[in-house]
């Protein structure tokens, strides 16, 4: 497939090659753009996820698919998948279905965070900074 029919063209063509069979995956929220998170997906992981229409992973750790909230309960209801210009990223549009999407907890709440994105580098100093 020429470059211009893979950047212009409408026929999904996942380029799963680059990374060992593997692509970046942005669950952003439908409601307000917020990341939640960055994972893996294999084709089986974006395949669940445009059938099932909830946000599902490759875990690189466990070694298998992984539904975003079977074990937590905060599933990722998939809205819309958006395919970058090379087709080998997907940004997975969902409307949250639970308290966060994070693993980790806030330490005052003790619920899932709702980002997986909860530190900025503070430019001037370099450090991590809560946000």
């Amino acid at each position: 497939m020429g470059s211009e029919e893979l950047e212009e063209g409408l026929k999904l063509n996942i380029n799963f090659e680059k990374l060992d069979g593997l692509i970046p995956a942005i669950a952003q929220d439908i409601r307000d753009g917020r990341i939640l998170m960055m994972a893996y997906a294999n084709r089986e992981a974006l395949e669940e996820s445009i059938n099932s229409k909830m946000a599902t992973f490759w875990s690189r750790s466990r070694s298998e698919l992984w539904k975003k909230g079977a074990t937590s309960g905060d599933f990722l209801k998939v809205i819309d998948v958006l395919v970058d210009c090379d087709q080998d990223t997907v940004v997975y549009m969902v409307e949250p279905q639970g308290k966060g999407a994070c693993h980790t907890k806030d330490p005052k709440s003790g619920q899932a965070r709702l980002s997986c994105f909860y530190r900025r580098v503070n430019l001037s100093s370099g450090d991590l900074e809560m946000i």
